[in-house]
């Protein structure tokens, strides 16, 4: 989980293949460019096989593998035909053992987490009292009604139902996801057909091993959700704008890039919520 396993590695990966290469093929910039892509695809398919590491992990990390293996494959294929045997073992050399050098000094970096925002909304045509209801409880969710799409593809527990005990500060709200996946929510903020805001915390020691990869287990080591908060405003008559907002947390060296992810993830467990909703409460 550093910059210089997603960076170095896969530019040692494609340097080695284009070093071993025929020179009649790495005189081909395409081949330079797309042969470091064969061992990364089995790299990626034997570590998943033997359960090393997740499907969706892989997902992730994958565009920086086949990016940064073709930057080895054509610096290797530069040297490889212009310089001298000499000179392009010592450059091969310096580009393999170079993460072996880096990894250690990063990971010595004290690593401060970074808060990520992400904001959803969706327009319901319908009265706030009832929107509210399916806001502060939803029922159950039927297959037909999810629509996630991200999160299903990376094989991410799909929500199922949310329960609230009291309609006030110090509520406690119960999200249960697919495979084991509990938010134990508590109200810290509450207006009536307004606001709702709440903390998060994750049954993170009760969820089963197989349900989420370590890298990216909630409460976890790198990744933690914070809070989220509900909020209604009118539009007009028997017309609203619902918005959810989340914060979450990251803790790695690579912030900017999880980052992106985390986004893109939470959006769209907040989207396919809020549909849902939106669903219910015009029908």
């Amino acid at each position: 989980m550093t910059w210089t396993f997603f960076i170095l590695v896969p530019v040692a990966i494609g340097a080695l293949t284009v070093y071993y290469s025929p020179l009649e093929k790495v005189k081909s910039v395409s081949y330079r460019f797309f042969a470091p892509w064969v061992p990364i695809i089995l790299i990626i398919g034997l570590t998943i096989l033997i359960g090393l590491e997740g499907w969706a992990c892989w997902i992730m990390i994958s565009p920086l593998f086949f990016i940064f293996g073709s930057v080895g494959g054509l610096i290797a294929g530069h040297f490889k035909i212009r310089k001298s045997e000499e000179n392009e073992m010592l450059n091969l050399c310096v580009w393999v053992i170079l993460p072996f050098v880096i990894a250690p000094i990063e990971k010595s970096i004290p690593l401060n987490p970074e808060v990520f925002r992400t904001y959803t909304s969706i327009i319901i045509n319908s009265n706030d009292k009832t929107i509210w209801n399916n806001v502060t409880s939803v029922k159950e969710i039927k297959e037909k009604e999810d629509s996630s799409t991200l999160t299903k593809w990376l094989g991410f527990p799909k929500p199922i139902k949310a329960e609230l005990d009291k309609e006030e500060v110090g509520g406690y709200r119960k999200a249960i996801f697919e495979k084991g996946l509990i938010f134990n929510e508590t109200v810290t903020e509450y207006n009536d057909l307004k606001l709702m805001r709440f903390k998060i915390k994750a049954n993170t020691y009760e969820i089963p091993s197989t349900t989420l990869d370590e890298h990216i287990l909630i409460g976890g080591e790198y990744f933690d959700m914070l809070d989220g908060t509900y909020e209604l405003e009118k539009i007009s008559k028997n017309q609203y704008k619902l918005i959810l907002y989340s914060n979450f947390s990251m803790k790695t060296t690579f912030n900017s890039y999880a980052g992106i992810w985390g986004k893109w993830i939470m959006k769209d467990i907040q989207n396919n919520i809020l549909k849902v909703i939106k669903e219910r409460s015009e029908n």
